[in-house]
């Protein structure tokens, strides 16, 4: 699972976790990367390059690189080499001609000599832009198409002058908004699987084709069941339904050849014989696309837990897939801040303590919290599903039976955080806080009150709580609302303990007001200040919003007899304003108990109730304030990154002798490089 990155976009507008100028951080020693953050800052490094359309572009260092070994060094290099590697796999799965319209694309930014003045072509380079960004051509966060700002006519024009086709289907799919607009389409009223434009299901697969199918394959006696479905696209022979798995030999093989191609290499570097035999498996897994391995896998990199470097690579999150079996491809290449890690582990080694003392209800509780390790990583790559929007904490693997066997690997990605931070310009907390001494509350204790609700969201929240015996996974149980009552879930668990006096005690934090910040921040996003990511007339679609939205309407709710939550209206502005924090974190509690129960009992209609009835719908009027309110800050809602550069020196013998790293500044330039380098599907 991961923290998603709009969390972190939270961060930029100091909503949740941080303010425009971050704020010194309380009972923390400089770290090594905030000492080379803060004399990067002074050196005018530029952090964001560009913005356009609901999109801002920002470059991200990796401070602890030249501290590393040229073997290690090695390491990185063939691990993004991997990353990298499988891009179009990720571009594949989100849309059956996503492939061929970026090919298009790509042709006409590269030879195009026409007229680039106009109106018309500016245009088109915002729609190139924003398709690079969404791996496709439906929006990264919202799953609606994206619809271009000129006419077909026109782009017909431009590849025509280029020499390029594209078939009157690709065309219609690109010029129609109509035609497969959502990506992902959560509504329950609607067919999920055909009303889903992603491409995980081959056309005319129905929602009853999928469950049908693993009504007959899945054994739900088993203790330790495999992902279904996690690496395979669903197909029919002959009327019979099938899955087409993506392995060497067989769907995405050309791509999955080229990882597995350096991975081999990466083994040469391993830093030890645990990450060595990681990949051995992880590499049989992509040879044969046995979920078993994978499974082996899994639990020898939960293991791995001592190495300077480490990677996520493979078929991972479920999110683009309504029905919650198919992984997209993503990568995150990282390098331990020991420091800062040292600084919170605390937090894994508390795990027990924070499971023993939750209000969820005994019989879903574990016993036993085993094997929770927490790090922060300084980010070295990124790609598929992961880049160029990046979740900011990530906690694998996804597997119940294996966290709750064998542990888990939970990571904060320093470096993005820093990278959102210094590139903040206004904030959204003087726009949208009611009070100076609330406003004033952020920017002293939000930053450190991200990092801490980002722990335990990663460390305690995934890694809590167990199922009834006999009872199926999530994404059986709850279907398409698996997503988000998990991430409400962790999330609950964050803002529960954040204001416990057990932190203070931890040395993690010096006062409960760090924990008030968060309160105060949590609140004002997910009532209002997260709208701004939806379109005019909108529902939430997105798991991580309609979580927010969920756990801050429900407590607005339920505590309204008491005045918990208050909505106050001062010169003619909306805010929410938080009047009991004590109150608050019972809601919490409460909140957390009944989604817990949810889970461990597969109560599927009590988890759509808690959805459909609190995180789906936006109070038009408001949303409309929201949209004008945040429009004079001039601040786009999305952020993602441009990825380093690795610049590899050769001796007279061929071989790597140095690596360099560069930051580059253009994101088309990175794109376009990308396409010419590591494009390896059709």
């Amino acid at each position: 699972m991961k923290l998603s990155y709009l969390i972190s976009g939270a961060i930029v507008g100091a909503i949740t976790f941080t303010n425009c100028t971050p704020p010194k951080e309380q009972n923390a020693e400089t770290t090594p990367q905030e000492e080379n953050m803060e004399a990067t800052k002074k050196d005018d490094f530029k952090w964001q390059t560009e913005q356009f359309a609901d999109l801002r572009l920002i470059r991200y260092q990796v401070p602890s690189f030249e501290q590393l070994t040229e073997k290690q060094k090695k390491l990185v290099y063939w691990l993004s080499e991997a990353s990298l590697a499988g891009r179009d796999i990720i571009w594949d799965q989100n849309y059956k001609h996503n492939l061929k319209i970026r090919k298009a694309v790509e042709n006409i930014l590269i030879n195009y000599k026409g007229d680039k003045t106009t109106t018309d072509w500016e245009n088109f380079l915002v729609y190139a832009k924003r398709v690079f960004f969404s791996n496709g051509i439906h929006h990264h966060y919202s799953m609606s198409k994206i619809n271009p700002d000129f006419s077909q006519a026109y782009f017909e024009g431009l590849l025509s002058d280029v020499g390029g086709t594209l078939s009157n289907e690709v065309l219609t799919a690109m010029f129609d908004p109509t035609v497969d607009a959502k990506r992902v389409n959560l509504d329950p009223s609607k067919d999920l699987i055909s009303g889903s434009a992603n491409n995980f299901y081959e056309d005319g697969i129905t929602e009853a084709d999928v469950d049908a199918y693993y009504a007959k394959v899945i054994d739900k006696s088993d203790k330790e069941p495999i992902s279904y479905g996690l690496n395979s696209t669903m197909i029919k022979e002959n009327g019979e339904v099938k899955e087409d798995v993506w392995k060497v030999g067989g769907r995405y093989g050309a791509a999955i050849e080229k990882i597995v191609e350096a991975l081999k290499m990466a083994k040469m570097y391993a830093e030890s014989e645990d990450m060595a035999k990681g990949f051995d498996l992880l590499i049989k897994y992509y040879e044969t696309g046995d979920l078993k391995v994978w499974d082996e896998y899994n639990i020898k990199w939960a293991q791995t837990t001592g190495d300077a470097i480490d990677y996520i690579n493979g078929f991972i999150e479920v999110y683009g897939d309504a029905k919650g079996f198919r992984g997209t491809y993503e990568s995150i290449i990282q390098i331990n801040d020991f420091e800062a890690s040292k600084r919170m582990a605390i937090v894994a080694e508390s795990a027990q303590y924070f499971e023993d003392k939750s209000p969820i209800l005994d019989e879903h509780k574990k016993e036993n919290v085993v094997g929770v390790s927490y790090k922060v990583v300084n980010v070295a790559m990124e790609s598929g599903d992961a880049s160029p929007s990046t979740p900011i904490g990530v906690n694998l693997p996804n597997a119940n039976w294996i966290r709750a066997k064998q542990g888990s690997k939970s990571v904060s990605l320093g470096n993005i955080v820093e990278a959102y931070n210094n590139s903040s310009g206004a904030s959204y907390l003087d726009e949208f806080g009611y009070s100076e001494e609330e406003i004033q509350r952020g920017k002293d204790h939000a930053k450190l009150a991200g990092k801490l609700h980002t722990a335990l969201h990663e460390v305690i929240g995934h890694a809590s709580g167990k199922l009834e015996d006999g009872i199926g996974t999530p994404k059986e149980t709850l279907k398409n609302y698996a997503s988000t009552l998990e991430e409400a879930r962790a999330d609950l668990v964050a803002l529960y303990y954040i204001v416990d006096p057990k932190l203070i005690e931890m040395g993690l934090m010096e006062t409960l007001d760090v924990g008030k910040a968060e309160y105060d921040g949590y609140i004002r996003n997910g009532l209002m200040v997260q709208l701004r990511r939806i379109e005019p007339g909108e529902n939430i679609e997105e798991a991580h919003m309609r979580n927010r939205q969920l756990v801050a309407k429900w407590c607005l709710e339920k505590g309204a007899s008491e005045n918990v939550i208050e909505r106050k209206v001062k010169d003619g502005k909306t805010y929410f304003v938080v009047n009991d924090y004590e109150k608050l974190r019972t809601l919490f509690g409460d909140l957390l108990r009944e989604i817990q129960r949810i889970k461990s009992q597969g109560d599927y209609e009590a988890g759509k109730a808690l959805v459909e009835n609190y995180g789906v719908q936006v109070d038009r009027e408001l949303h409309e304030e929201v949209l004008k309110r945040s429009e004079s800050l001039g601040i786009a809602p999305y952020g993602g990154f441009i990825n380093p550069n690795y610049v590899v020196n050769y001796d007279e013998f061929g071989e790597i002798n140095t690596i360099e790293i560069e930051y580059p500044d253009d994101f088309l330039n990175q794109m376009l490089m990308y396409g010419k380098t590591y494009s390896f599907l059709n």
